[in-house]
């Protein structure tokens, strides 16, 4: 008889315990609370906490389990995360049991990402119209995935604690929901209820002050009798008013002190954007995604019963959707009375000056403008307009023209590794740029520098960037231009923090934006088209229609248009006759009476104008592309004096659209960007009678076709079969897709801007690549 014998079991995997720390947008989109769900659902013990560097992480298990953690951190986030890298190290196991959540690491500062704000998500909605639910009609109903992040940030790590929030002590509902690892807003921190605020007021001068629901009905019925209110948002403070009540908006128009310039409206829903403007699948996603920006939209030629001084004279429509609750009780909920389906919603402020974000502040600088304000108590600690985007017809994607809410603090990844520097941008449409080792970070959107209130904004904004990265500049880089506000601040505060200061010349960081966006090393040098409507040159003229071969360690100026006088300098941008009339005598071409342009100005104008040009007084050369449409718009009749920036331009634009499907042919150049040839030609087609809209679309097509026939020359030449295109010029959507269809036919790879504006918006970037490459190898051959 023989005996069986049983084979001995397998030892047991020896338990491991990894440190782990996830870096890149990961505090406040319910990263720990998905990190404790994963440690449970693999059966690790260990804890986690928000700390100054990202998301830390100890677990401890089987080696499997312990590696598809750190698998699934990269591979599987919550949605609002952005993991950059998860690293880890093997230290000591401990034998302890359970997972948790432990307390925020305080002090200090890292390279944490705070998310930006992002649109009431679907289940809050839900809830917020469900009479049932316990925040059923609460203004600031959110969770973990959605509302308030950077602009209610006050620190990092980001905590309630270290936001706007902790004035709120929770109640005993939100507490527990706040803590329980299985619930929506588990470690949410902007999380509150009707019980435990924030509380919505309306004030009314010389009214009884109303809080809660009866805030919102009062607010709605004031819209709907053609009153302008202050309502305050996640970033700012907006002026609304009913955007089909002519009287409305022309009375916040004359209050606001913006004449012509578009306003942007809100749209209670999908169905009334789509009744006003024409709506794509690319262009729906965008309005109903978590960023919620302005979309450009063609408008309709009925635009809905919009009221025409919304937007005179552009061919588009900027709309938005709700993106707080606020915003939807404000649009009302089934059975509420009704209210206006589009509003005008547009930056609190006075023109030119900075959004305005306190309360007291609202009350103080928008009495005059607005007649009651809709606010809470729930504090705004960084101002962040709301960005505005364009989907392009041609397929070619989304454009950002105006970065910050939704975008901003979401880094850019630099392909380029740069020491860290602070780029301070221009002085149009300010925003500040940061970077250091692979990644830049914008600040928001902070405006036109031309007057103090803005310059302060931008100080702070400064502060709060380094706050936010951790990033101390070793560097500093701005415009060339000597005049410009930015340029003056970053000259003052090299001085005093003892930093190198780089000037960058403003085309070339218009071409090294673009090709950092679309991560050139710069190894090879592109053919950069920089259209825009000024920019310092390096011989004191005003640039701004230039082709540079351009790299980030150089350029040199390949072709430009030729140079007129820009009579009485800035004088001349509100005054598109007065260029297009220094147009005319460049090209050796008479100012006969029967001209529009000529017919704009008067005796005596003209008289002195002749003066001015035949004696150079007060006159700058320029070769701006930007200011060559300003010159055929009035040319053409369309626009002679602009009331806003580009508005000639924007109303060219506009005129081409309505001819734009028609083979109209094109004008030509000649010796590529010399348009005496196509103002003359204007001239003849005006006294032909030619429609004013096949003139301006003669025109757009004219200057595609130079924009194509320079590169190729440029490629002959240089071998560059690359084409950048940047510069404010380029918001111009016919131009744009034009020029890139021409350049693609002709085998080249066309660049152009996604995230980063094409305008003044982008500048900074350039600006950090160029200055921290230059600085790097200057630091490089001293060694």
């Amino acid at each position: 008889m023989t005996s069986a014998t049983t084979a001995p079991k397998a030892a047991a995997p020896t338990a491991v315990r990894r440190r782990v720390t996830v870096r890149g947008t990961v505090q406040g989109v319910g990263f720990r609370p998905f990190v404790h769900r994963l440690a449970a659902e693999l059966g690790l013990s260990g804890h986690v906490r928000n700390g100054t560097e990202g998301v830390v992480a100890e677990v401890e298990g089987a080696p499997e389990s312990v590696a598809e953690f750190c698998r699934a951190l990269a591979e599987r986030p919550p949605p609002l995360a952005d993991v950059q890298e998860v690293a880890y190290e093997t230290v000591p196991a401990l034998g302890a049991a359970g997972f948790v959540i432990h307390t925020s690491e305080g002090g200090g500062t890292g390279r944490t990402l705070i998310p930006p704000d992002t649109a009431t998500c679907e289940d809050c909605l839900r809830e917020l119209a469900d009479p049932a639910d316990r925040r059923h009609r609460h203004p600031f109903i959110t969770c973990t995935h959605c509302g308030p992040r950077f602009t209610i940030s006050t620190g990092l790590p980001y905590d309630r604690a270290t936001t706007t929030m902790a004035a709120f002590p929770l109640c005993r509902e939100c507490a527990t929901e706040y803590a329980d690892p299985a619930d929506r807003r588990f470690h949410a921190q902007p999380v509150a209820c009707h019980d435990c605020g924030p509380r919505l007021r309306l004030t009314v001068p010389g009214g009884r002050p109303n809080e809660g629901g009866p805030a919102l009905d009062e607010a709605r019925l004031l819209l709907t009798r053609g009153a302008v209110l202050a309502v305050k948002g996640l970033g700012g403070y907006h002026l609304a008013c009913d955007a089909t009540d002519e009287r409305a908006v022309a009375a916040l128009r004359r209050r606001k002190e913006r004449d012509g310039k578009p306003f942007a409206v809100m749209c209670a829903d999908l169905a009334v954007a789509e009744r006003l403007a024409h709506v794509g699948p690319e262009e729906r996603e965008v309005l109903t995604g978590r960023r919620r920006p302005i979309v450009l939209l063609r408008r309709r030629e009925e635009a809905g019963g919009l009221a025409d001084a919304v937007c005179p004279g552009s061919p588009d429509v900027g709309v938005m959707l709700p993106y707080t609750p606020l915003h939807r009780l404000l649009f009302g909920l089934p059975g509420d009375p009704p209210g206006p389906d589009v509003l005008v919603m547009t930056s609190g402020n006075r023109s030119g000056e900075p959004i305005v974000t306190g309360d007291a502040e609202a009350l103080e600088r928008l009495t005059g403008i607005a007649d009651a304000w809709l606010w809470h108590d729930r504090g705004i600690e960084v101002p962040c307009d709301d960005s505005v985007v364009r989907v392009r017809a041609d397929g070619g994607g989304e454009v950002v023209l105006r970065r910050s809410r939704g975008h901003v603090p979401e880094p850019v990844a630099l392909p380029v590794p740069v020491d860290p520097a602070l780029a301070v941008g221009g002085d149009l449409k300010n925003a500040l740029c940061l970077g250091a080792d692979g990644g830049a970070w914008f600040s928001p959107h902070i405006g036109d520098m031309g007057d103090l209130a803005t310059v302060r904004a931008f100080e702070r904004a400064e502060v709060r960037l380094r706050a936010l990265t951790g990033i101390e500049p070793e560097l500093l880089a701005a415009d060339r231009h000597p005049g410009y506000h930015s340029t003056r601040w970053a000259r003052r505060t090299a001085q005093v923090r003892a930093l190198p200061l780089h000037p960058v010349q403003h085309h070339h960081a218009h071409i090294a934006s673009v090709m950092a966006e679309h991560g050139l090393d710069g190894t090879a040098r592109v053919v950069g088209v920089a259209f825009d409507g000024t920019g310092y040159g390096d011989d004191g003229a005003i640039w701004g229609g230039e082709v540079l071969i351009a790299g980030y360690e150089g350029y040199h100026r390949f072709a430009r248009l030729p140079y007129a006088q820009l009579p009485g300098g800035d004088a001349a941008v509100a005054n598109p006759c007065r260029v297009a009339l220094s147009r005319l005598r460049a090209a050796c071409l008479p100012w006969d009476t029967d001209m529009p342009c000529v017919a704009a100005c008067s005796p005596i104008e003209l008289r002195l104008l002749e003066q001015q040009l035949d004696q150079d007084i007060a006159c700058v050369p320029t070769s701006s592309m930007g200011r060559l449409f300003d010159a055929v718009s009035s040319l053409a009749g369309v626009c002679h004096r602009a009331r806003y920036e580009a508005q000639a331009a924007i109303e060219l634009e506009a005129a081409a659209v309505l001819a734009w499907p028609e083979d109209t042919g094109a004008y030509g150049f000649a010796d590529a960007l010399d348009p005496g040839p196509v103002l003359a030609a204007i001239v003849a087609d005006l006294r032909h009678g030619v429609p004013v809209p096949v003139i301006a679309a003669r025109f757009h097509r004219a200057v595609a076709a130079a924009v194509a026939k320079v590169c190729r020359a440029a490629r002959r030449e240089t071998g560059a079969d690359v084409a950048a295109l940047s510069g404010g010029v380029f918001a111009n959507a016919l131009l744009d897709a034009e020029c890139a269809a021409l350049l693609e036919a002709d085998g080249f790879t066309v660049l152009r801007h996604r995230r980063v504006p094409p305008n003044d918006g982008g500048l900074a970037l350039g600006q950090l690549v160029v200055a921290a490459h230059g600085d790097r190898r200057q630091r490089q051959g001293g060694r």
